[in-house]
């Protein structure tokens, strides 16, 4: 982007700001009927634009299967749509809190309002459904959204800020495009709530930047989530469902499996299950568009840098690629899996984000328990397993975002499961009657009664004020 382009994307982004605090100032929220009407302007922006959509996300990605954009990024973006219509109006009813006796006849109740202006910032991996989701929260709570989208998709965001343009009046939501420039001085905007999808490095100057403000934040970071895979499964079984969480995408998704605890005698044949699953979901990779490309050059790059310098240390690297093609010169790469990568080497200590598994065997459930909870707080974990004593106690022992149980990925699609890191991973969480509270102010009202007893425990205070705060504190 040159200067010009720049200066504008500033001042479009300081009008659309201004433009939604003012609005804020003359009414503070959307009323019901507003919000329904915008959750519905943007179910119908997804459903008359689904194959703009998928083109864009393939063009950004330059490759990437318009099946599974409508698998993992429309589908999902309409049912939290509708699920957030259907339950509006009990989400938004004020809900009766019990009173002290000491109080009483008096009442207390909370009352759910609009925050006011939020930020989203929305990451490049997943460019529609983590625009959409958040913001299906803040448009329920009856807030107003500015969104800005990330400059690695641009075609993207340049289709979604025209698309918004023409549904939505800027004073209720629009979205902004440009660079990290931009990003910047998007962050440190009076926002009453601030959303960011990324990296925890950015995460932590997102946070500092809005800290000026005293706004608050969610952050939803990633990290490397593990998959922990038990002696009562089958390793077909594990193997399959593993290889296909972490081959969505390319692996470029923040809850895919970053790697695989396995036990000790049984890496050799998890390895070959893996192999077969890649085989089977993906007989070629090159030319097939069912297969993800890596977002960038640069990405890719650092990805081979990685499997380089981890081989480099002694770690067994296993390219599953099928057909046996030569992917240099393209975007795309091959599914691979890492057994003994050393704990110093970038794979063990940074977020893969790529199609990349790494395998670290294990002896005893405590020794995988205690390898998680020597790591930093993922933002999910997953465990396979069919004895239930020791899911249990992986699911008890552990601290996770999310997690599923012999499965991946979906919990994220269950709106009535709140989604959000911890630590690390990140802080706060959305979703369903999650996301409505955390883009609400959950006012405490309380109401007195024209009789009531609190004269008793006015100046002057006496005898009579002892005895009865005696009684109180007794």
């Amino acid at each position: 982007m040159n200067l010009n382009d720049a200066s504008a994307s500033s001042r479009a982004l300081s009008a659309r700001f201004a433009a939604q605090a003012q609005a804020r100032g003359r009414a503070p929220g959307l009323e019901r009927q507003e919000r329904i009407a915008a959750l519905s302007a943007l179910e119908a922006l997804l459903l008359q634009n689904i194959e703009r959509l998928c083109q864009a996300v393939d063009a950004d990605f330059g490759g990437r299967s318009p099946a599974e954009t409508r698998l993992l990024e429309i589908f999902p973006s309409l049912e939290a749509i509708r699920h957030a219509r259907r339950h509006l109006s009990s989400w938004m009813r004020p809900r009766r809190a019990s009173t002290s006796l000491w109080y009483l006849p008096g009442r207390s109740r909370v009352v759910p309002q609009p925050l006011g202006v939020v930020g989203i910032v929305v990451p490049w991996n997943y460019p529609i459904y983590l625009a959409v989701g958040p913001l299906v929260s803040a448009l329920a709570a009856g807030n107003r959204a500015l969104l800005k989208l990330s400059e690695a998709a641009p075609q993207t965001g340049r289709l979604l800020e025209a698309l918004v343009a023409e549904r939505f009046s800027p004073e209720v939501l629009a979205v902004v495009n440009g660079g990290p420039e931009l990003a910047r001085e998007f962050v440190s905007l009076p926002f009453d709530l601030l959303l960011f999808t990324g990296s925890t490095v950015v995460g932590r100057e997102v946070m500092r930047a809005a800290a000026q403000n005293l706004t608050p934040v969610i952050l939803e970071l990633g990290g490397k989530s593990p998959a922990i895979v038990g002696r009562d499964v089958a390793v077909e079984e594990a193997a399959t469902r593993i290889a296909f969480g972490k081959c969505l995408n390319a692996g470029q998704t923040c809850i895919a499996p970053d790697y695989a605890l396995v036990p000790e005698e049984r890496v050799d044949d998890f390895v070959a299950a893996v192999g077969s699953a890649v085989a089977k979901l993906y007989p070629t990779l090159r030319d097939n568009a069912d297969y993800t490309a890596i977002i960038s050059a640069r990405h890719r790059e650092r990805l081979v840098t990685w499997l380089h310098e981890a081989a480099q240390q002694g770690a067994r690297v296993h390219e599953l690629n099928p057909a046996k093609e030569d992917l240099a010169g393209s975007r795309k790469l091959a599914p691979t899996v890492v057994v003994g990568a050393p704990e110093t080497s970038r794979l063990m200590r940074e977020e893969i984000f790529g199609p990349i598994l790494p395998l670290v065997p294990y002896r005893t459930t405590d020794e995988a328990i205690g390898y998680v909870n020597a790591r930093p707080r993922p933002l999910a974990l997953y465990v396979f397993d069919h004895d239930r004593a020791a899911i249990d106690a992986i699911l008890s022992r552990t601290v996770s975002g999310g997690a599923s149980v012999n499965e991946t990925i979906l919990h994220i699609a269950q709106e009535d499961l709140p989604f959000g890191g911890v630590g690390p991973s990140g802080m706060g969480e959305y979703h369903g009657r999650a996301g409505f509270e955390a883009f609400s102010k959950r006012k405490a009202v309380f109401h007195q009664s024209r009789l009531n007893g609190l004269a008793l425990f006015r100046p002057p205070y006496g005898r009579r004020f002892e005895a009865l705060l005696r009684l109180l504190v007794r």
